[in-house]
Parts: C-alpha cells; structure tokens; sequence
C-alpha cells in the first residue's frame, strides 16, 4: 500500500510538472494532462474533468483495489479452510446498487450543466462555416461575405521551414478575432469528419447534409491546433486544423484584404480609354455630283 501511496504522489509530481511546462494550443512532448484551457468551456471541462471525475475515480479506484486485496488476503483457502456457505446478503446487495445510482446522479448533475453551456451559445459575433472534405477543410465566412478558403496541410519540409507542428499547422488557417464568440458550422461533403479543438474544447462531427452547431471565444491570441478525430480514410492525418486568434484589427484587416474590390486599371490605360470615347469619328469623305449636262442646241 506504501508502494502505491509512493507512486501516486510520483505522478502528481510529474503531472505537476508537466503541467506548469504545457504548450498553448498545441500537444506537449511527454505530457500526461490535458490542454491548457485557451476558452470557457474548456476552463468548465477541466474543472469537471480534476474536481468531479478524477476524485470520483480514485475513490473508486483505491476502494476495489483494497477490497481485492482484503479478499485474497482474509479469504483464501490456507486462511479460510472453511469457506462460508451463505448465498445472499440483502443489506450488501441493496448498497452496491443504491450507491452507483448515487454516484451516477452527482457527476449527471455536473455532467448536464457542462453539456447545456455547450448548446446555450451567447450571441455569436461572427459565423464560420467549416466543411470537412477528404481531406482538408474549407472555411467560409457568411457574414463577411468571403466565400470558402481551402486550408490544406503543410508538408514536412514546409512545416520545418516555418517552424511550425508538423501534421497540425495549414497553409490557410481560420482566423478569429479575439474576446468574441465565434459560431461555428460543422458539415462535411463525402464522408463523416469531426471538427475537434482541446484548447478550446470542441469536438463536433462533420456529417455530410447535416449541419451541427458548436461555439467558442479565445481568451488570448495565438495559434492553436486541432485536428479531425474522425477515422475518414487513408488521409485522414492530414487533416489539420488551425485557428489564428488575433486582435480586432488585425481581424478587420484580414476582412479587408479578403473583400477589397480588384485594383483598378491603370491609369495610362484608363486615360487612353477615355480618349477613345470622347474623339468624334470622322466622316466618311463623299465625292460631290457632278454637274448636269448643258442641253444640245
């Protein structure tokens, strides 16, 4: 039981550890917790995750561990030459089965008000619809009127040369301003995918002719990495998802460049057009007619 006390306080320490060293937005080499909380609702499912589960578990957990223990030690055949012949304890039967249903009712009671900040979005300041296709994403922006953006993935020497993760950073990320909630639409073309973030905690299945919901607002700019957790084919690794989280300018900008009209032509060419128009076109030149005859004496 030392031995065990021992090696729980072991990993503590080395989740402590791992913790306090976690990457924003993306995973960590030889980390054991989850992601750090870049949103709300993964502060809200963290907090369930550590405080409601992880001690539900271990009682758990600790409790069959030593009853097992008891069992083998108290109750085997050198220690207990005589086995005991009843069959049925009422009062035994009647607590294993209330006390699960105590159990199930408490982490329901979290477990509901978790699931209904999922689906209870505040007014959302922007929509994106993100669309799953074998295999990449599109990213289009209804209310910005700017039609799809293809994200592909970067291949290993592109994601080497940017210094970026390999297989989770794209060529054309989405990109979100910071401090708003963002609505995102989830769908697919072919087959199913799901759109999962942990930083932010999404993770919502890309159905084709479905169109789900889900909804997040980035508490800090950066870069933050997901990918489709969807098994959709032989490609399916390379499915990367990026979200750039920028300031409210940087954002209005980005709008800006994606919706500014085409340059216009030059102004050598507009002034020769201009020219053209205004010049009358000559007349054609006419032969006058000749004069009549002087009539025969």
């Amino acid at each position: 039981m030392l031995t065990g006390v021992s090696a729980l306080a072991a990993t503590m320490m080395f989740a402590g550890q791992a913790l306090a060293q976690d990457l924003m937005g993306q995973p960590t080499p030889g980390a054991i917790d989850l992601q750090p909380a870049a949103s709300s609702l993964k502060h809200e499912a963290i907090w369930f995750h550590n405080i409601v589960l992880m001690p539900i578990i271990t009682v758990i957990t600790l409790f069959v561990l030593g009853l097992i223990i008891w069992i083998v030690i108290r109750y085997n055949a050198k220690a207990n030459p005589v086995p005991a012949k009843f069959s049925h304890n009422t009062t035994i039967e009647i607590i294993w089965t209330v006390v699960p249903v105590i159990i199930l009712m408490v982490i329901a009671i979290f477990s509901f008000r978790l699931l209904f900040a999922y689906n209870d979005m505040p007014k959302p300041y922007l929509t994106v619809k993100a669309t799953g296709y074998q295999w990449y994403w599109g990213y289009e922006y209804p209310d910005q009127k700017i039609s799809e953006i293809t994200s592909l993935p970067l291949t290993q020497a592109e994601a080497v040369a940017k210094k970026v993760p390999y297989l989770l950073a794209a060529d054309k990320p989405m990109v979100v301003p910071v401090n708003q909630v963002i609505r995102v639409q989830v769908t697919a073309a072919d087959v199913i995918h799901a759109f999962a973030l942990p930083a932010f905690g999404l993770k919502t299945d890309a159905i084709p002719g479905r169109l789900n919901e889900t909804w997040f607002k980035a508490e800090k700019i950066g870069v933050y990495y997901g990918q489709c957790s969807e098994l959709c084919g032989s490609e399916h690794s390379n499915m990367p998802i990026e979200i750039q989280v920028v300031s409210q300018a940087d954002f209005d900008a980005w709008v800006q460049s994606k919706t500014a009209p085409p340059a216009a032509a030059p102004v050598a060419d507009a002034a020769a057009s201009a020219a053209a128009v205004a010049t009358p076109v000559a007349a054609p030149a006419t032969t006058p007619a000749a004069a009549p005859a002087a009539p025969a004496v």
